[in-house]
């Protein structure tokens, strides 16, 4: 095969590698081998965990809702059981955000889906 000289490919992807790892720990953010390992990896995890993050807010709101709920001497399965019965189309994050920051409109709510 013929030889390739790649001094400036090489030097610009060594470059824009490392501007995009600075700020990694130890050696992820000197040398370019680790630093192309380090930048793959984070890559996949920021990928898996945008998509982990939709997860950790609906749990997030469920637990709200159901300390709300609890006060109100209501169980959360009880609860969406009889929202759906009733066919109340909030979901879970705006019933989170009445309980947390307006009570008495999710007192409201409560009411008219406790009947």
């Amino acid at each position: 095969m013929t030889r390739v000289k790649k001094a400036l490919n090489a030097l610009k992807y060594r470059r824009n590698l490392l501007r995009a790892v600075k700020g990694y720990r130890f050696g992820r953010s000197k040398k370019e081998r680790q630093a192309q390992e380090a930048f793959f990896h984070a890559g996949a995890h920021a990928f898996a965990h945008r998509r982990d993050k939709k997860n950790d807010f609906r749990r997030l709101w469920s637990v709200r809702l159901g300390a709300a709920l609890r006060q109100n001497g209501l169980s959360y399965s009880r609860f969406i059981g009889l929202a759906k019965k009733r066919g109340v189309s909030l979901n879970r994050k705006i019933l989170s955000n009445l309980a947390d920051n307006h009570p008495e409109t999710f007192k409201k709510v409560l009411t008219k889906i406790t009947g």
